[in-house]
């Protein structure tokens, strides 16, 4: 599906392979090392609102929690339709010992975060360069676009009360009768045991210091798009450089595309359709735009597939704890106690008990 979309992309735009090569061939040295600080800031901040949103009596040391965020990101932007998200939760049980409750909550949290953010990044991005920049036909445009700040705040506020949401898929669950079998039993269980996790996650200064990580997060990959697509003149024929906002705004729409479950492997055909539309409407060539997209693309993935190769090396001689025993880590310290409500406790300790009583209890690096 990936290579007829980007088939079908070539044909329509009428844009050689030939040029989508001297595209990439135009780029210097220096602006690829900028591209890649700007890369692995981005990494580094990410890793950093993970660490952030796992509960501090289980938390693991933040060179582990960088290392498996390389490795899922690899995974997350390879695998199609946002199927690779599922290793965080994996990786981070086995590497960790870390329940997959916390798991699943600091995923979730972290991308109602980025959702928010970037549903208000869009929005005041259209917003200035219709009425400040020099695309006034954006300001017909920004009338549908705005409103995503009002889904970003919605976003934001759900983060704060995600397990509300959870809750309510539990009640519903309930209301279903699935309780009755055994496995609808577990998965109600299993749905408890996340909601406390992000009601955990919500507490407290985590959510706020996760939520001032993610705004940097978000500069720093508007700031790759527009230094790569800058110096690879995609603003060829305009009266000025590329600035900031309009790479903010053309290169959102390919970010959304790779966020929704709709991505093709690797984000091929879908993150390139997204960036010429968003940059269609700037008013760059339909050709033009795609080869930069792809150029782009080819310079991204390189990055990706780079870092999360040295995490996968880096992981697999990482020891591998067992799962973490909330009982066990609270006899051994009183003030863990009382940094544990009880029902997260009592939940969490439900899940690890199995993988505790047979092997002893080990402590997270």
């Amino acid at each position: 599906m990936s290579i007829a979309v980007l088939a079908g992309l070539m044909w329509f735009t009428g844009m050689p392979i030939q040029e989508v090569l001297d595209t990439i061939g135009s780029l210097s040295p220096w602006a690829y090392l900028g591209a890649l600080s700007f890369h692995l800031c981005t990494y580094c901040l990410r890793a950093l609102r993970f660490w952030i949103l796992i509960p501090k009596p289980i938390r693991p040391t933040y060179r582990r929690v960088w290392v498996l965020a390389g490795a899922h990101n690899l995974a997350s932007y390879v695998l199609p339709a946002k199927t690779g998200e599922a290793s965080w939760v994996v990786y981070l049980r086995t590497y960790t010992g870390v329940p997959s409750a916390p798991g699943i909550a600091s995923l979730v949290v972290s991308r109602l975060l980025d959702a928010a953010v970037l549903a208000c990044s869009i929005s005041l991005a259209c917003m200035y360069l219709g009425t400040v920049g020099d695309h006034s036909h954006l300001e017909e445009v920004a009338k549908y676009i705005a409103p995503l700040a009002i889904f970003g705040v919605v976003a934001g506020l759900i983060s704060i009360r995600g397990d509300l949401l959870v809750h309510l898929l539990s009640v519903t669950l309930r209301f279903t009768k699935l309780h009755r079998w055994a496995l609808g039993e577990r998965l109600i269980e299993k749905v408890t045991q996340i909601a406390h996790a992000m009601r955990r996650a919500s507490r407290g200064r985590s959510l706020g210091a996760a939520a001032l990580v993610t705004v940097p997060v978000w500069f720093c990959i508007f700031g790759f798009y527009w230094l790569l697509a800058r110096n690879m003149d995609i603003d060829f024929g305009f009266e000025s450089r590329l600035t900031y906002p309009e790479a903010v705004f053309g290169s959102s729409f390919a970010t959304v595309a790779n966020l929704l479950p709709i991505n093709g492997a690797a984000g091929g055909g879908t993150q390139e359709l997204g960036w010429v539309t968003g940059f269609r409407l700037l008013g760059i060539e339909n050709a033009r735009a795609l080869s930069v997209g792809l150029a782009v693309h080819f310079v991204q993935l390189f990055n990706v597939v780079a870092v999360g190769m040295f995490s996968h090396f880096v992981m697999k001689g990482m020891s591998k704890p067992a799962r973490i025993d909330i009982e066990a880590l609270a006899a051994e310290s009183a003030s863990l106690e009382a940094q544990l409500d009880p029902d997260f406790r009592s939940n969490l300790s439900t899940e690890t008990e199995a993988a505790t009583t047979e092997k002893p209890v080990t402590r997270v690096d």
